[in-house]
């Protein structure tokens, strides 16, 4: 649906975060006088008023009464798209759009790589749009990443790296490339079930021309096999990690250790990124020496420096157990304490407590409203190494300096969402921070976001 297409219509916003100010902002550039309703929340309403006068704003969730006022509605991607107030919206023919839907039904022909992923996503974006870059290439990164892509809707590029979240790859218009770099349990409170998780992000291989995926997946390649054009990434014959090396089949390209992101994984991300640019007709050989400049993403495995005689790693994206184990297997052999824990959505934690029966760190610190089942889970997998649980995260960061020896790291890697305790992950992070000792204000924004 295009922006044009709510002309006469009667238009509701729901959502008043980042993605919700800019489907507002963009309804208004192009149909200034279209009556619109927002539903936020409560605390949101003054700034709502503030943000646009014309707005009729209810602090509230609508149920499917209230929505059934509109022929549109315009939804943030945070809000599920199986809530029963927008099913039953649908039902009755009531239009369910989005601001990702709207940017690709106005972007229909431009260059796409679409990203997602349960981990790696970010991390890939931002790379695909530096790499490009570095050749000259006039390049968008925008979408979950953190900047709306209506936010650009008025402007042009030769190519777009987008990031989707699983909320966002049902919205998708065609892409000409679409990369899923990862694919585990996650959201489950949006999603309603692993499968339904998993399906969701698979759509964005039903619009994708062709589809990069992760050959070390082997879940992923099974769901993916019916892809006609399906290429992939991992894999000995293309773009993967071995020796040392970032290779392209048997030639060694890039050494791992100039990478400024720590870990086998960014290398592995640095593989997709590469193999989506030579998938797009760009020389990816060529861009690889570029990697050494790319500048890591915030709060992922970030290293905020020594204090106390300890080293502090602020991973707090780790939103999956799986994200967890990945950032220690990229510190192992440190003496490392762990902080572990946030909101639960009922993610399993059986195979973290099956790979730390094989190799725990120095210790683990179990905090946030999952703290006590991550705990229980490690106590009864009888995993032998020091288990500490407290309350929050404040607590953990005054306990791991006390567990931690001179010299040794502390990673905030949480495994779980923020939200029993933050506003998001990046207020999580920042925290951790200030609590270890840091300049909070240090922890800077994604760099290039926009077009350049």
């Amino acid at each position: 649906m295009r922006i044009a297409d709510l002309a006469g219509q009667r238009v509701a916003v729901w959502g008043f975060g980042r993605e919700g100010r800019a489907a507002i902002t963009a309804i208004r550039a192009r149909l200034s006088q279209l009556p619109l309703t927002l539903f936020c929340s409560e605390s949101e309403v003054s700034a709502a008023r503030a943000f646009d006068a014309s707005l009729v704003v209810h602090g509230n969730e609508p149920d499917a009464i209230a929505l059934a006022a509109f022929d549109v509605i315009v939804k943030s991607p945070g809000v599920s798209a199986y809530k029963p107030a927008l099913l039953a919206a649908g039902e009755a023919g009531i239009r369910v759009t989005s601001g990702t839907a709207m940017w690709f039904a106005e972007h229909a022909s431009s260059r796409v790589v679409a990203v997602t992923g349960t981990k790696g996503k970010s991390t890939t974006t931002a790379l695909i749009a530096h790499l490009a870059r570095s050749l000259g290439v006039r390049t968008a990164l925008a979408g979950n990443i953190g900047m709306p892509m209506l936010e650009l809707l008025d402007q042009s590029a030769d190519l777009w790296a987008i990031e989707l979240s699983s909320f966002q790859t049902g919205e998708a218009g065609p892409v000409e490339l679409g990369v899923i770099t990862s694919l585990y349990e996650e959201h489950l409170d949006w999603h309603g079930s692993r499968e339904r998780y998993i399906d969701d992000k698979l759509k964005l291989a039903d619009v994708s021309r062709q589809l990069l995926v992760n050959a070390t997946q082997p879940f992923l390649l099974e769901r993916t096999a019916r892809h006609p054009n399906r290429i992939v990434f991992g894999d000995v014959a293309g773009w993967h990690v071995s020796g040392g090396f970032i290779c392209r089949g048997k030639q060694q390209v890039f050494e791992i250790a100039r990478l400024r992101a720590p870990g086998e994984h960014n290398a592995l991300n640095a593989c997709a990124a590469l193999a989506s640019l030579e998938a797009m007709g760009l020389d990816a050989v060529a861009a690889a020496g570029s990697l050494a400049g790319f500048r890591p993403l915030p709060h992922r495995l970030q290293p905020l420096g020594e204090w106390g005689g300890l080293v502090w790693i602020n991973d707090s994206i780790s939103t999956t157990p799986q994200a967890t184990l990945a950032a220690l297997a990229s510190l192992d052999g440190q003496k490392i304490t762990v902080i572990v824990g946030g909101h639960d959505r009922g993610l399993d934690w059986s195979d973290f407590c099956v790979a730390m029966q094989a190799r725990a760190p120095h210790a683990i610190v179990a905090q946030g409203a999952n703290g006590p089942r991550i705990a229980q889970a490690l106590y009864e997998a009888g995993v032998e190494t020091t288990i500490e649980e407290v309350g929050d995260l404040a607590a953990a960061v005054t306990m791991a300096k006390a567990l931690t020896p001179a010299g040794g790291i502390v990673l905030l890697s949480p495994g779980a969402p923020s939200f029993d305790q933050f506003h998001d992950y990046a207020e999580r992070g920042r925290r951790f921070a200030e609590w270890a000792g840091f300049d909070n204000q240090g922890i800077i924004g994604i760099d290039g976001l926009g077009i350049c």
